[in-house]
């Protein structure tokens, strides 16, 4: 098992390593990089969105009923929503998110490419094909996942606004004292640390996982799955150690 480990950890830093060298037609990389930030960045913003708004929401009805017999005031749960959200949901509950929707799609179609041999016949003409599956969607997760982060950190705390003051939970004034009150601006940094490196090994793993595929469909949907399970446990392993070292 240990020798397994090592196997793939060693063939994932080789594909990594071959990926990253100069790109033989940079249009064709520019192209592909463009399409993965719309599939990864425009076709994520509905779930992103649904879930950041709802998790902001239950995190401030949460924390109101467990201050509700307490002596703090009430306006900290704008600060524990923004806080909250801002250091561990938004990066992390995304991240999560989109290792399901994205990592395994990235599997799937990078395994799809090899079972039928579109990796064998671009090997064939010449194409490093290990950078040009890899390369354009790192880039692209680099890019567009730390964006879905933001825009995540945002509407969690809308939601927490949405679910507080409408429903009578605390007032305006004080949801927004709340937001506006201890802000440490190192808080965004480990946010976007947190994006940054997840938004990494959810790409390398799912695309490890589809590159080197074998078999047929069933081996197909076990890289897809595997993709999903491996990146979100890599996820949670560097959520506590970015939490362990920069808190």
């Amino acid at each position: 098992m240990n020798l397994n480990i090592f196997y793939h950890f060693g063939r994932f830093l080789l594909l990594v390593k071959q990926s990253l060298t100069r790109p033989e037609n940079f249009r064709m990389y520019w192209n592909e990089t463009m399409r993965q930030m719309n599939d990864i960045g425009i076709g994520s913003l509905v779930i992103v969105g649904l879930i950041s708004l709802f998790i902001g929401a239950v995190t401030a009805v949460q924390f109101s009923y467990q201050l509700g017999d307490s002596f703090v005031p009430m306006y900290y749960i704008g600060y524990i929503v923004r806080d909250s959200t801002i250091i561990e949901l938004a990066p992390t509950i995304t991240c999560l998110v989109l290792a399901g929707k994205v990592g395994s799609n990235m599997a799937a179609e990078i395994g799809g490419m090899r079972q039928k041999e579109h990796i064998d016949a671009m090997e064939i003409m010449g194409v490093n094909t290990a950078s040009y599956l890899f390369l354009p969607r790192l880039i692209a997760a680099l890019f567009t996942i730390p964006l879905l982060v933001s825009l995540a950190a945002f509407i969690g705390v809308g939601g927490g606004y949405l679910a507080s003051v409408p429903t009578g939970i605390l007032s305006d004034a004080d949801f927004v004292l709340g937001v506006r009150s201890f802000f440490e601006p190192y808080n965004v940094f480990i946010m976007y640390v947190k994006a940054f490196v997840f938004a990494f090994l959810l790409t390398s793993v799912s695309c490890y996982q589809g590159y080197f595929v074998k078999g047929g469909s069933i081996e197909l949907g076990q890289a897809s799955t595997n993709a999903v399970v491996f990146s979100d446990i890599l996820i949670l392993f560097f959520d506590f150690l970015i939490a362990l070292l920069l808190t």
